[in-house]
């Protein structure tokens, strides 16, 4: 049993994938080649925004748009702590600081209570300008973003969405990627959206914007990649990762479908013998992983794992725990939370290929073991 099925995805699409990537290679434009702006306008409709600027990876998604903003020493950038290291890891390199913030103990996003103390801390204090507020769509399922933009709009704050796990997902009328000034994916291979290495992707509706992340990722280039405008980065999608995404993504609509369909049945076999996923009403999750939990989650996973069943634990210490990211701030209140999830969390297989026999013997096998 895999936790992430991209073997059966690969052999659905195994013809059309083989015919993109010979295309490439025959064609030789492997940097900037047409498939990058053809997936780039695909994956623009999609998500129901003006531009996508495609990037080299997830991390470089969320850093290039604090480059644009001009974010430094100085400036301070809220987010949350129980999320993956690349989301603070960018505000670090720019040399600002993370300010960790509370999550919400349902969706496990950002919460909204706490972000605002967190902004007014900072503030009071004085040391630090606020800047940015960067949301993750943690395991597919979008932050809220009507509370979100209120808070931004008062602090007169960018947001930068962090949809690495969640494209696919939506959010009443919107669709994960589409929210904030900038929102940044990943293709991770293991991403609802992925390729087969690494890539990312920003998405705006500000022309301006835009263009001067385009810029910033070719070497802050202007007319010309030898008239500099900018100090940038080498960040920029292979042709070849954007051939395949563009197959990839044909079929991402009927793969969401799939999701939700295991997860509406993980959801009835599993609902009151252990904490299932809320997704609120108008919202869809992208199903990036499918958490419960539980008191006895070490027992559960060893469990588990002698019955030939994977499982994933996310994520093992929040960020403010860690050593390179402990000297930071968190909210007024702490963060007790994203400290004590850890200990009781613990992710299932879940992709769009799981088989209703394997996803009714791993139901059977939690329920048999927590009745105990």
């Amino acid at each position: 049993m895999q936790f992430i099925d991209l073997g059966a995805q690969r052999e659905r699409i195994r013809d059309k994938l083989k015919a993109a990537i010979d295309n490439v290679v025959d064609d030789g434009r492997y940097i900037l080649g047409p498939q990058v702006a053809e997936f780039e306008k695909a994956l623009a409709d999609y998500v129901g925004v003006k531009h996508v600027v495609a990037c080299a990876n997830g991390t470089d998604a969320l850093l290039l748009p604090l480059m644009a903003y001009g974010v430094g020493p100085g400036d301070a950038v809220f987010c949350p702590s129980f999320t993956f290291a690349a989301t603070a890891e960018v505000v670090a390199l720019r040399q600002a600081e993370p300010v960790f913030v509370e999550i919400d103990p349902d969706t496990y996003n950002i919460d909204s209570a706490s972000l605002e103390a967190a902004i007014e801390m900072v503030k009071a204090e004085g040391r630090l300008t606020p800047r940015a507020i960067i949301p993750v769509d943690l395991f597919g399922l979008s932050a809220d973003y009507s509370a979100i933009t209120a808070i931004a709009e008062r602090h007169g704050l960018a947001v930068i969405e962090d949809a690495a796990q969640a494209i696919g997902g939506k959010f009443g009328n919107g669709m994960c990627g589409g929210f904030g000034q900038v929102g940044s994916t990943s293709f991770y291979p293991a991403k609802p959206l992925g390729c087969y290495g690494d890539g990312g992707a920003m998405f705006t509706n500000d022309d301006e914007m835009a263009d001067k992340l385009r810029s910033l990722a070719f070497h802050g280039k202007g007319e010309t990649q030898y008239d500099n405008i900018h100090v940038g980065i080498n960040s920029r999608l292979d042709t070849l990762q954007a051939a395949i995404l563009i197959e990839k993504l044909a079929i991402l609509e009927d793969e969401m479908e799939k999701r939700q369909a295991v997860a509406r049945r993980y959801n009835e076999g599993l609902r009151g013998v252990v904490k299932v996923p809320d997704v609120p009403a108008g919202s869809r999750s992208a199903w990036a992983q499918y958490a419960i939990e539980t008191p006895r989650r070490d027992e559960l996973k060893a469990h588990l794992q002698a019955q030939g069943i994977p499982s994933v634990i996310y994520y093992v210490k929040p960020l403010h725990q860690q050593v390179a990211y402990s000297q930071y701030q968190t909210a007024p209140g702490g963060l007790a939370l994203s400290e004590e999830l850890p200990s009781r969390i613990l992710c299932l297989p879940m992709h769009p290929y799981l088989s209703t026999e394997d996803q009714d013997r791993i139901i059977a096998t939690i329920v048999d073991f927590i009745g105990r």
